[in-house]
């Protein structure tokens, strides 16, 4: 589909700043299965989309952006509780993206199970600070789909 058959609006990205771009790629392909989709520089900054491999159906961008007058430290904005949410397919991939995190010193929750709707979680902290969850169970992609679909 290109741009010129959209007919309506559509959620597509989620960008954030970051002190240290490739930091920041490197935490969310390594801690993450998102994958650098494109890479961008002007005369501001560098940045780079990051998606889902393969995700071409309802694909979904975080958009990182790193601007040259904000370089190094932590630029967050998504803490203590605001979070990009993963859904992974087993607890055991929760507790394995734990394992990682804490092997690298970026655990922000540790696994838990939560009433419904949440599921059991645990997040990281990427290097500017931002949270991200994983979940099992929680099932917001397919309640959705459920509802609409």
């Amino acid at each position: 589909m290109t741009d010129a058959q959209l007919t309506e609006a559509r959620w597509t990205h989620v960008a954030l700043p970051t002190g240290d771009l490739d930091a920041a790629i490197d935490f969310y392909t390594t801690m993450t299965p998102l994958t650098v989709v494109e890479r961008f520089s002007d005369d501001a900054g560098r940045s780079a989309w990051l998606s889902n491999a393969g995700q071409v159906e309802t694909p979904m961008v975080l958009v990182l952006v790193s601007f040259d007058a904000e370089q190094s430290g932590e630029l967050g904005l998504l803490r203590p509780f605001a979070h990009l949410g993963i859904e992974v397919p087993t607890r055991d991939d929760v507790d394995a993206a734990a394992d990682r995190a804490r092997d690298a010193g970026c655990l922000h929750w540790e696994p838990r199970q939560m009433p419904g709707p949440v599921g059991y979680i645990c997040a990281l902290t990427d290097p500017d600070g931002n949270v991200v969850e994983f979940s099992y169970g929680q099932k917001v992609f397919t309640s959705v789909r459920e509802k609409w679909g």
